[in-house]
């Protein structure tokens, strides 16, 4: 086979993995024009100093020893099947780096023939870029669940970035949709190169190459199964805070197969995946906990607000906060305000006290924030009610109101929600 039909083949069926932010375009240099954006699996990932990274985004091989029911590569599926050569996809990252298409490698495969001899497969591809090419690019690799810990010592050794997909939330779900895998053959791969990242931070003196330095990281699928956003949310706490994952990635359901175990969507649940997200950040950086945001009686989250919202909602007794006098883990808990305004607040209270036009020049956002919040003393002059039901009818108001040519459009309970523009910079951003 072709090896552009190879590419064409494996970036497709590299699309449904959520470890990179996006994927799939088609834009193509015209007129003289600056820039390529490639269709064969050219994908945007971001470092931790906020750059964008463009990754050449493919899988070595679609041909799948497993029969998981909700993946597309599944062996009873009839699709197109590929196979890459390790020199192949070395050939094409070093092409397309040096056309400045992309700068790094986003590489993941299906299982062939075993996990051990699929990762020996990228162990050999990563090793031909790194040592024959002298590729120093940022490097993404999957370990295969089920492989050798020696194997996985030598990719870590190569790679910057390691994955292990749990994809399901449970192990009842797991043996439901992907009987041929099992809980340990996922947690105990996460947990050994968990290990090994720490060992390597301690004894860097006696490493000669850092072990995964950019950290491991991890993918859900949201909506396959039955599990609740408090189920799927504790389980990534657990995560955070066991393994030190650097990230998880939350996938919506889609629906490519036909299965009595599978559920029927219209469409896939983009508007939870986005909430997930958002409760992502939370955990992560404002300091909550998935038991303060879900709950037992609550446990999914308000697809009309987001988390934080929904969650000041909830702890309304806890609101109004005074801006000048509340410390900076309070500010964060703050509908509206993100750790970066958090902190102008704190340095410039040090000289002045603040109203609220002072909070929208350091970049609150006012028309979530002026609901929760005073200022020496006194409610923002249009909240003339600190009511719950008040408050959150005026939200959901704001928020629906982003939507693209809703203006003038009642708002109804039953309307197909989708992200707005605003909730999508909020997952990026992180300023909820």
């Amino acid at each position: 086979m072709d090896i552009l039909d190879k590419l064409k083949i494996l970036a497709d069926s590299a699309k449904y993995d959520a470890s990179c932010s996006s994927s799939g375009s088609n834009r193509k240099n015209k007129n003289n024009g600056i820039g390529n954006g490639h269709v064969s699996g050219i994908c945007h990932s971001w470092g931790a100093d906020g750059r964008c990274i463009s990754l050449l985004k493919i899988l070595f091989s679609n041909c799948c020893i497993y029969d998981c029911k909700y993946c597309i590569n599944r062996c009873t599926n009839s699709v197109k099947r590929a196979t890459f050569t390790p020199q192949e996809v070395a050939d094409l990252t070093i092409n397309f780096y040096k056309r400045n298409y992309i700068e790094g490698l986003f590489l993941s495969s299906a299982v062939v023939k075993s996990p051990d001899y699929t990762m020996e497969m990228l162990i050999q591809t990563v090793f031909l870029l790194r040592n024959e090419y002298n590729f120093n690019g940022y490097i993404h690799c999957k370990t295969i669940p089920g492989c050798s810990k020696e194997l996985i010592d030598q990719l870590g050794i190569l790679v910057d970035r390691l994955s292990i997909n749990i994809e399901l939330p449970s192990n009842t779900s797991l043996k439901l949709l992907a009987p041929q895998k099992e809980k340990t053959g996922i947690l105990e791969p996460m947990s050994y190169v968990s290990n090994a990242i720490k060992q390597n931070q301690l004894e860097k003196s006696k490493f000669k190459s850092s072990f995964v330095p950019a950290g491991q990281t991890t993918q859900l699928i949201v909506g396959a199964t039955p599990e609740s956003d408090l189920k799927i949310l504790k389980l990534s706490e657990g995560l955070y805070q066991k393994l030190s994952l650097k990230r998880v990635y939350y996938s919506a359901y889609i629906s490519v197969n036909n299965d009595k175990n599978l559920p029927t969507l219209e469409a896939p649940p983009l508007l939870r995946e986005n909430r997930l997200y958002q409760a992502d950040w939370l955990l992560r950086f404002y300091g909550f906990k998935a038991d303060e945001l879900l709950s037992e009686t609550h446990p999914n989250f308000n697809h009309m607000l987001d988390p934080k919202c929904d969650w000041a909602l909830r702890n309304i007794h806890k609101f109004p906060i005074e801006i000048n006098t509340a410390n900076y883990f309070t500010l964060l808990k703050i509908p509206g305000i993100g750790i970066i305004s958090a902190k102008k607040i704190i340095r410039a209270r040090r000289e002045f006290l603040l109203d609220f036009d002072s909070l929208k020049r350091l970049g609150v956002v006012l028309k979530r924030a002026k609901y929760f919040i005073t200022c020496k003393g006194k409610y923002f002059d249009k909240v003339y009610k600190f009511n719950q039901n008040f408050i959150k009818t005026n939200l959901i108001y704001q928020e629906r109101n982003d939507l693209p040519n809703s203006k003038f459009q009642q708002l109804s309970l039953f309307d197909s929600l989708q992200p707005t523009k605003e909730d999508k910079i909020k997952c990026l951003t992180g300023s909820l």
